[in-house]
């Protein structure tokens, strides 16, 4: 009995000694739904004039009535991937023939299965498929960027739709993880895009399309030479909201032609803006048009200073918070930018406040609170 005792005393001095836990580090399980606080979203049905719902529960991938939109999947940006799938819930007039295609990293410091559990925690009803991306596909292609984040593998899998989709689906949206929708997602899916063109998007012609490339670039006739056509008027675009004829993409081999640019890049320096250049350099001048009220974009700020900015005149269906500043962290901070205010509502993330108690000797106690209201 003893030494029973003596052993127990033992486990309790290696589990709390200050030595010892130092050295301890929790990862989560691979089945294990991983510790984010999340509110169950509202759940979202089809109006009345929308097509019949299939008899089985969740439809299949290749559904023709379905509207496919993807997007990148990851620890560092779940809040604000979850509170762009809200969004686009909450305005579509057929929720349920809404399909997300989920792109994780495949060593992405959650699992699938704990990503996969988790989105389903906070959507029940949610038609969406999980799809794993190899960052050793693209990791030996991708160089320094202004900002380390833009260096992230994950912002390149827009690259590899074609490949990662199913081959039924033949057209996606591609919405990036730092924005909200407020009008219906059906409108931008009905977007015509034209024989001869890929890729749908807002176009800014007046933007100065020379900053995006070195000098290296312009400099070398062979190179500036792309932009030179007089059919193809370079005009920039912004990859975060993009309508894509996968079709036309995986028969164009465009996947190959985008990695072709970032090998040169890789040899001589001709950009320094992340995933962006290539799809300049691939599709500039080459672009469906869409209404600009579609990619309200640089509500984040530029990729230095990440500073407060206001929405360009005209009316407005995406509010995209590109650039450093992201609205979930400046509201955490208390320094809120006045168009975050915007993105608030659609924040299903639940925050803990810490309540300290004067009574000696008790530990404080969580309490979970919402950060934001859901209507």
């Amino acid at each position: 009995m003893i030494p029973a005792v003596g052993f127990f005393f033992f486990l309790l001095l290696l589990l709390y000694s200050p030595s010892m836990c130092l050295a301890i580090r929790t990862f989560p399980k691979n089945d294990a739904v991983p510790d984010f606080r999340f509110s169950e979203a509202p759940e979202y049905r089809n109006g009345v004039n929308c097509p019949s719902t299939p008899s089985f529960h969740h439809p299949a991938t290749c559904d023709p009535s379905l509207v496919h939109v993807a997007m990148t999947l990851d620890s560092e940006y779940l809040r604000g991937s979850m509170a762009a799938v809200h969004s686009v819930l909450r305005h579509a007039s057929c929720p349920e023939h809404i399909s997300f295609h989920f792109i994780a990293a495949e060593f992405d410091s959650l699992s699938p299965r704990a990503l996969t559990r988790l989105v389903r925690s906070i959507f029940p009803s949610l038609t969406f498929k999980l799809h794993i991306f190899r960052e050793d596909t693209v990791i030996n292609l991708i160089s320094s960027s202004i900002r380390p984040a833009l260096e992230n593998p994950l912002n390149y899998a827009r690259n590899y739709l074609g490949q990662l989709l199913d081959p039924c689906v033949k057209r996606v949206i591609y919405l990036d993880s730092d924005l909200v929708l407020v009008d219906d997602v059906v409108k931008l899916w009905e977007v015509k895009i034209p024989e001869g063109k890929v890729i749908a998007a807002p176009e800014y012609c007046h933007a100065n399309f020379t900053k995006y490339f070195t000098d290296s670039f312009w400099n070398d006739a062979t190179l500036r030479r792309v932009f030179s056509s007089s059919q193809k008027k370079p005009c920039y675009f912004n990859t975060g909201v993009m309508v894509i004829d996968l079709v036309r993409w995986r028969e164009g081999h465009f996947r190959e032609k985008i990695e072709n640019w970032m090998e040169l890049q890789r040899r001589n320096r001709i950009y320094e803006l992340g995933s962006l250049p290539p799809f300049l350099l691939v599709f500039g001048g080459n672009v469906e048009p869409i209404d600009h009220r579609w990619n309200q974009h640089g509500l984040g700020g530029d990729n230095v200073a990440g500073s407060c900015r206001s929405m360009h005149p005209g009316p407005v269906s995406l509010l995209h918070w590109s650039g450093k500043g992201k609205p979930w962290v400046r509201l955490d901070e208390g320094k809120p930018c006045p168009l975050d205010y915007l993105w608030q509502p659609y924040d299903l993330y639940k925050r803990r406040v810490k309540v300290q108690h004067h009574q000696r000797g008790e530990q404080p106690l969580d309490f979970v609170g919402y950060s934001s209201h859901l209507f």
